[in-house]
């Protein structure tokens, strides 16, 4: 992924809070047999609560969770080869041409383009077959998408859950780098940032108001940009 300075995360905990705040699906890629194609994949995923996110450096160093059905065509292709990318992206909108015009300059000769978030992380893929680490792993996915805990419990000899397990295959994805990129406009100046996120605001068309928020926060922070 190409990250221009002005779009690149400021700080680790920056990517860390915006995975943190509900960014929780995303798309496994991985390598396809040779003349072919990769294999993608969308998919929930889980942070390994096991593991202190204090503790994590920006090069990785955590593990993601994830759970396919087993008939899934991306267990030969991991099995082939575990190094595999991982893309979370978000908080996107399209930004009209005359929008992003300059002070004196035509609006229909702005250039436009896309306002968005996106993490990727290099993973090596490791397989969960037992029984009982799978149940662990669907217990700790419960536990971040399900904390009330209205649920059965996950147990390899209960139902519902226990005759399911052989039906999945569990994925360890361990970290070993990551990348992040948040795409707002930074190396412009702020009045001209504040503009548009209010105009993504009144336009109020998908994700144009998380967009907008992402970009006055990143502006507060930001300021003027210094190379």
């Amino acid at each position: 992924m190409f990250v221009q300075p002005w779009d690149a995360s400021l700080d680790a905990a920056e990517w860390r809070t915006w995975i943190a705040d509900g960014h929780d699906f995303g798309q496994l890629t991985v390598n396809g047999p040779p003349g072919r194609p990769p294999v993608a994949v969308p998919t929930h995923f889980t942070v390994d609560p096991t593991v202190d996110p204090t503790e994590v450096s920006t090069d990785g160093g955590n593990h993601l969770l994830i759970h396919l059905a087993r008939p899934n065509p991306v267990w030969k292709a991991i099995e082939d080869d575990p190094n595999v990318l991982f893309t979370v992206f978000g908080d996107y909108a399209f930004v009209p041409g005359p929008w992003r015009a300059g002070a004196g300059t035509p609006p229909a000769d702005g250039v436009p383009t896309s306002y968005f978030t996106a993490v990727q992380f290099t993973c090596r893929a490791h397989l969960v077959d037992d029984p009982e680490a799978k149940a662990e792993l669907l217990r700790r996915q419960l536990a971040h998408f399900q904390p009330g805990g209205d649920h059965a419990p996950v147990a390899v000899d209960r139902p519902p859950y226990g005759r399911m397990l052989s039906g999945i295959r569990g994925l360890r994805l361990e970290v070993t780098d990551v990348q992040a990129k948040f795409k707002y406009d930074d190396h412009k100046p702020v009045e001209h940032r504040g503009a548009v996120a209010d105009r993504l605001t009144a336009r109020g068309q998908g994700l144009d108001v998380p967009t907008a928020r992402q970009q006055r926060r990143r502006m507060d922070r930001v300021g003027p940009w210094e190379p």
